[in-house]
């Protein structure tokens, strides 16, 4: 069960994320201007399949980057992004998807790594200890801490066959009740968007708790003022069909179907997020 979540979710989450999202801040003057330029456009774009094709040319771009500034965070960051949305949303080949997922990790590692030294090694640390160090964090870390988690989501979705990876979902808890505790407005409040597909991803019977995941969607609805189109559809696949409540899932995609794609950082997103919700709404005979 948790598996087969876990390949729906991700890639709501990864590509809600922003797919370049952070790359702006990596470099200075011209450069800066274009990237800025470019994360304006991916961002607003309409066309999904334009974007699927031309991401991976940014992506050798950043990485050129930081072959001769290797320790910079913003870059690394940048990476991690990128690699980690591509692989969850635009990649099907599951040996691929694993390939990208971990270069995506190793990159939201090697960030808070370089960022803070003392988070080197992360992924190894048990549960109270992760639990420890990220109480030392504040609101000026938010931006590579939820880089981290992001990537080590898209990481547990491609070895989603691994319950060593699955073993490590109360540490992306952790991190992203931290990142909300920290900044719950950060990326749209897509913190609470990763918490309530984690308090949704079982029924209540084995230990879900749909009632937990419910108030994080409606908070990240509210922090995205609804234009967030995908927190709808991933409050219908989750939450709505969990519980077998029609009406509610019919109400949500509604909601996106009949609702304006265009929103300020969020038009690529608010496109998938209609396609999304069509297939949903096709495979609503047949679930319910």
């Amino acid at each position: 069960m948790i598996r087969s979540q876990f390949r729906v979710w991700a890639v709501v989450l990864l590509i809600g994320s922003g797919l370049v999202s952070g790359c702006s801040s990596f470099v200075s003057g011209a450069t800066k201007s274009l990237a800025n330029q470019l994360q304006t456009t991916i961002n607003e774009h309409n066309d999904p399949e334009l974007v699927k094709d031309a991401i991976p040319a940014y992506m050798l771009l950043v990485e050129s980057l930081l072959l001769s500034d290797p320790g910079n965070v913003d870059l690394l960051v940048a990476s991690s992004t990128l690699y980690g949305a591509y692989s969850s949303v635009f990649v099907n080949d599951k040996i691929r998807q694993q390939k990208l997922a971990t270069r995506a990790f190793s990159y939201g590692k090697s960030a808070i790594c370089f960022y803070d030294d003392d988070f080197c090694g992360v992924e190894n640390w048990h549960v109270a200890e992760l639990s420890q160090r990220l109480n030392t964090m504040d609101d000026e870390d938010v931006a590579v801490l939820y880089a981290l988690g992001a990537s080590w989501a898209g990481w547990i979705q491609a070895h989603s066959h691994d319950f060593n990876a699955i073993g490590d979902v109360p540490k992306l808890e952790l991190i992203m009740q931290r990142v909300v505790a920290l900044d719950e407005g950060f990326q749209h409040g897509n913190g609470h968007l990763y918490l309530g597909v984690l308090a949704t991803l079982i029924p209540p019977i084995l230990g879900g708790r749909p009632e937990v995941g419910k108030r994080h969607f409606e908070k990240a609805i509210k922090l995205s003022q609804g234009k967030n189109l995908m927190v709808y559809v991933t409050y219908a696949r989750q939450y709505a069909r969990l519980l077998f409540d029609r009406e509610l899932h019919d109400e949500l995609l509604q909601k996106v179907m009949t609702a304006d794609a265009h929103a300020q950082g969020l038009t690529l997103t608010n496109w998938l997020a209609k396609q999304q919700a069509a297939k949903l709404m096709q495979s609503a005979e047949d679930y319910f």
